[in-house]
């Protein structure tokens, strides 16, 4: 029976790409790709000459329903985004949700997610945690970092570099002193780093370097100091 797979990508480095990943890739009718033009470039490295359609955020609401269709119709597709599992961050849920309503059978292979390994290099709490995606560039914003604050869960998120160190202040004025976090950017790339401290020494040091890169935040949760 024909399925819908999703294929996670790297994140940075095409050698952490699996060998089950290029074989679904070599093996699906159709590759469903967010962004054509870099699916194209790790198609090529691994010599995968299965045929591309684009499927990203601006054109998913008009085309899941006919992709469904298609795999009904006994078509193998296999979805990708840029970099990383798709659903996370990407395109992708809204096609898995249809798939799962119309009895489409629905697999994801286990792949690289930039969340996991700065979660797990950052030093921080891994027991217990939370995921937030991007953050709300304006409206809900403010809102979103207090949340944030006071979640006593290691909490991870996604941001640009260009909003990094605005972020960083607004998080040293609303958590308690000493709050730690970690900062991991251009995971699995050349110049991966993980930049560890308190808010505090993590605004200073991003003020002298300027972050540049794919950037995750990791979050030390919110201490309760009630004794029972």
């Amino acid at each position: 029976m024909a399925k819908l797979t999703l294929v996670p990508t790297p994140i940075g480095n095409l050698e952490d790409m699996t060998f089950r990943a290029v074989r679904i890739l070599n093996e699906a009718d159709t590759i469903l790709a967010e962004d054509t033009r870099t699916t194209k470039i790790l198609l090529k490295h691994y010599k995968i000459e299965t045929k591309l359609q684009s499927h990203h955020k601006f054109n998913e609401h008009r085309t899941v329903e006919g992709i469904v269709e298609r795999i009904k119709g006994g078509e193998n597709i296999a979805l990708v985004s840029d970099a990383g599992t798709p659903g996370i961050s990407d395109p992708g849920f809204l096609l898995v949700r249809e798939c799962v309503k119309q009895d489409v059978e629905v697999e994801c292979l286990p792949g690289a997610t930039a969340f996991v390994p700065a979660l797990v290099a950052s030093g921080l709490p891994d027991d217990r945690f939370c995921f937030e995606g991007f953050l709300p560039q304006k409206k809900g914003r403010n809102t979103r970092l207090a949340e944030i604050a006071a979640e006593q869960r290691t909490c991870i998120f996604y941001e640009s570099p260009f909003r990094l160190l605005k972020t960083l202040m607004q998080l040293a004025e609303i958590c308690e002193p000493g709050r730690n976090a970690a900062v991991a950017r251009e995971i699995s790339k050349k110049f991966e780093e993980t930049v560890r401290g308190t808010l505090n020494e993590l605004v200073r040091h991003f003020r002298i370097f300027p972050p540049r890169g794919e950037i995750v935040v990791v979050l030390d949760g919110k201490k309760n100091n009630i004794k029972l």
